[in-house]
């Protein structure tokens, strides 16, 4: 037991990570090795970091900034790169990550300073698509319809999605010569379209995927974003209802004309 206890002691994890100090500045890497703990996972490598800001050459040098919140992968605010995948910073432990640990910004987003990002283009698109139950709150409104059993399962696994911003991270048509939506507005489309009070304003969110080329049209179905959800929403399986029910849409209106 001693023996253990003293070779965990000697163990270090070694990280390469990218930082910028401000948007417009040229991003750098720097190497840091820290004391291995059992059950680390890298924020708490990050946090060891920050305590004790020193380079694995011995340099000192600023803490490395980063966001997060939860810890228990709800919020979606530790979105990160490491090894070279989108995903949350929280549920990804050393014990089961290559040495050295890599870990960068997601590249969708405008960096703000090292780990931090920009996540306006995402929340824009959610605003885009009315991604919301427009009710007005001023007076007693009374209970509201029941949603049917067998739809309330499925959508509430679209419910799930924290806007983390990994499925636009992995998405290869979302990027800064793009102006794609992304799956997740695509799929909070059809979680507020399923609503009973919600998809009375269906025909709103729907024509906001089918104008210009920032909507539906976009998707080139690589299926990257469903295989690296953290949460598991079926996004391909959104954007494939969404893209029958804006060609519904589409023929109701020329039939309407």
């Amino acid at each position: 037991m001693a023996d253990t206890a003293t070779a965990t002691a000697k163990r270090t994890v070694k990280f390469i990570i990218k930082r910028q100090e401000k948007p417009d500045a040229a991003p750098y890497t720097e190497e840091f090795e820290i004391p291995y703990r059992p059950n680390m996972n890298v924020i708490s490598a990050l946090m060891e970091i920050q305590r004790n800001p020193v380079k694995a050459d011995g340099a000192k040098t600023t803490p490395v900034v980063w966001e997060s919140n939860c810890l228990e992968e709800v919020c979606g605010a530790c979105s990160m790169v490491i090894n070279g995948k989108p995903r949350q910073a929280c549920s990804a432990l050393i014990d089961k990550l290559e040495q050295p640990v890599r870990v960068e910004p997601m590249s969708t987003f405008p960096v703000v300073r090292d780990l931090v990002i920009n996540r306006e283009r995402m929340f824009n698109a959610l605003k885009k698509v009315k991604a919301w139950i427009p009710i007005d709150g001023t007076y007693d409104l009374g209970p509201g319809p029941r949603m049917a059993e067998t739809k309330r399962q499925w959508a509430y696994e679209l419910s799930k999605c924290m806007t983390c911003g990994v499925c636009l991270e992995a998405c290869p048509n979302v990027n800064d010569r793009s102006s794609f939506i992304g799956p997740a507005p695509i799929s909070q489309v059809r979680l507020f379209n399923a609503h009973p009070t919600g998809e009375m304003n269906a025909h709103e969110r729907l024509e906001a995927l089918m104008e210009g080329e920032d909507g539906i049209e976009g998707c080139g179905n690589s299926q990257n974003c469903v295989r690296s959800c953290p949460k598991g929403i079926p996004l391909t399986t959104s954007i494939a209802a969404i893209n029958r029910d804006t060609t519904k849409h589409m023929f109701k209106r020329w039939l309407s004309f």
